[in-house]
């Protein structure tokens, strides 16, 4: 992996890779090893569709991660769901206490930008802000959403940083 960001030019830092929850990590001693190197080069790991596996709080204690993402089932219902407030706030108050960044997958309302925001969630990710775009699209989409309140910057920073 040295050689790939050395050939590329990618700065580590740059990399972000996503491991979805329900892949089963189980305590495998290599994927442990390959992991923690890949987190020793400086590239990012996010442990992907948080809440959704069987085995979330063990990954996060075995495993180098360095965010976690919230599951849009979660994001979906919480203006009708009283435990999907709670599962939220749960989740960024232990990302937070583990030094981990959040991103809320699935925001499509300004009320669950707002409560995700207040909640602690360091990014935000959904079709309120955009749809998926291709890379030439990207400034315009930062012109369009540099607008917004302050409390979509980290986002905005998690996309031109």
């Amino acid at each position: 992996m040295s050689n790939a960001l050395r050939i590329s030019g990618l700065k580590p830092e740059r990399l972000e890779l996503e491991i979805t929850e329900s892949v089963p990590l189980r305590d495998d001693p290599a994927t442990r090893e390959t992991l923690q190197a890949l987190h020793g080069l400086g590239v990012r790991i996010a442990l992907d569709d948080f809440g959704t596996g069987y085995s979330s709080l063990s990954y996060l204690r075995g495993f180098p991660f360095d965010k976690i993402k919230i599951d849009r089932s979660f994001v979906t219902d919480l203006q009708t769901r009283d435990e999907c407030v709670a599962i939220v706030r749960a989740i960024t108050g232990l990302a937070d206490s583990l030094h981990m960044d959040t991103t809320a997958e699935g925001v499509e309302t300004e009320e669950q930008f707002e409560f995700l925001a207040t909640a602690g969630c360091t990014d935000i990710q959904g079709d309120l802000f955009s749809k998926p775009v291709p890379a030439n699209a990207v400034p315009a989409l930062l012109r369009r959403l540099s607008g917004r309140p302050v409390a979509v910057l980290p986002a905005l920073a998690a996309v031109t940083g």
